[in-house]
């Protein structure tokens, strides 16, 4: 397997490069559909109709019928300036790979590739997704849905993705809660606009919004266990434009996250709860969109103790036992809802640009890490060994 991973490492950094100077956007994945499908065509490993416009699903069957392992990488980008000064940098202004899915896109299909290699060796089929819109619009929900997973059933999911801070090359995990749940919320509060030497005259909802700025915060501290993780933060605060003038509205966005669905719930219920109030009390009328994309992404023990064989299995000491959660929400989380799997991170190393920064670039030292991987998680599922 290692000599396989040598042979084609080559070919998948190249591949990478290319993805990394094409980003786009959730749902917008075209050329980066186009590229993935024509390498997948190069192998003689043919991908199915989109269910989705940009998805790339390809399933690969062994010598013979057994179980299913699924590999989920996902393929858009963000709205980013790049800074990194790579050579191979975005040819987008405004545009880039800033949370390395160009990286999680190419360790899958390296893993194609090494399993194209080998599929005499193997019962059984391996399915292969590259997913558009994970971030901010949470489509493995969708993708799922449209049925993309349903012939063959999976036995086995996996994914990886790029975590700074951690060791580089090592590979990440806990049981249970390894990303949170992710509520975006946009509130309008509508008052009465005025001049701001009448005040009186005027009924003001920039008083309510910094009133519920506040409030909104006791729904953690106070309706929420200390010993639950949850997080509700405001972002986005507009309203007025004129220093003289009191505005008719004012919009607040943020987010609300927590690692359980009881907690989750109570992010919800509170935040609404407090915002008729506070918005009652100031004497203005309110409007809430709440929109609950992302559900916590979960390990559970069977499948992540699994993992964790898998890893040892590989050269050096490359586990790491996550001591906590991360606050940050994943997508995969619609597949570990509905099937047996396991979420894992690859650090990107201690000093790496943080994930969502404009110097951020996933190592190409780490593509064969992931590819082994990848491959030895399908091989082990699939001989039972799980």
């Amino acid at each position: 397997m290692k000599e396989i991973i040598r042979e084609i490492l080559p070919g998948i950094v190249e591949f990478r490069h290319a993805l990394h100077r094409i980003p786009e956007m959730a749902g917008q994945e075209h050329e980066t559909s186009k590229l993935i499908r024509e390498r997948l065509a190069s192998l003689g490993i043919p991908a199915e109709k989109p269910y989705l416009e940009t998805d790339v699903v390809a399933v690969m069957q062994g010598k013979s019928a057994g179980k299913n392992v699924t590999l989920r990488g996902d393929i858009d980008a963000l709205m980013l300036d790049e800074k990194t000064g790579v050579p191979y940098c975005s040819t987008r202004p405004g545009y880039m790979h800033a949370c390395g899915h160009d990286g999680h896109t190419a360790m899958v299909m390296g893993a194609a590739e090494v399993l194209n290699r080998l599929r005499d060796t193997f019962a059984g089929s391996v399915r292969f997704v590259w997913q558009p819109g994970e971030e901010n619009k949470a489509m493995a929900r969708d993708l799922l849905e449209a049925g993309a997973l349903e012939n063959p059933r999976p036995d086995l999911v996996t994914a990886l993705h790029g975590c700074p801070g951690l060791p580089m090359g090592c590979l990440a995990l806990r049981t249970g809660a390894m990303d949170a749940s992710c509520a975006h919320f946009r509130i309008v509060i509508h008052g009465r606009g005025g001049h701001s030497s009448r005040p009186h005259q005027s009924i003001d909802p920039v008083i309510a919004a910094c009133a519920l700025v506040v409030e909104a915060q006791t729904v953690v501290s106070r309706r929420i266990s200390p010993q639950r993780a949850a997080v509700l933060s405001i972002c986005v605060i507009n309203g007025g434009k004129l220093s003289n003038v009191i505005p008719d509205d004012v919009v607040l966005e943020g987010t609300a996250r927590a690692l359980d669905p009881d907690s989750a719930e109570k992010l919800e219920t509170g935040l609404r709860e407090i915002t008729e109030h506070v918005c009652g009390m100031h004497r203005c009328t309110f409007e809430i969109e709440y929109r609950a994309a992302y559900p916590p992404n979960i390990n559970p023990p069977g499948p992540t103790d699994f993992a964790r064989s898998v890893i040892r299995s590989m050269d050096g000491n490359r586990l790491f036992e996550l001591p906590e959660a991360a606050m940050g929400a994943e997508d995969f989380a619609y597949f570990l809802q509905r099937y047996p799997g396991v979420y894992v991170k690859i650090g990107t190393g201690e000093d790496s640009p943080a994930l969502h920064n404009s110097k951020y670039n996933f190592p190409d030292e780490l593509l064969a890490v992931g590819i082994e991987y990848l491959v030895r998680f399908t091989l082990d599922g699939l001989s039972g060994r799980s």
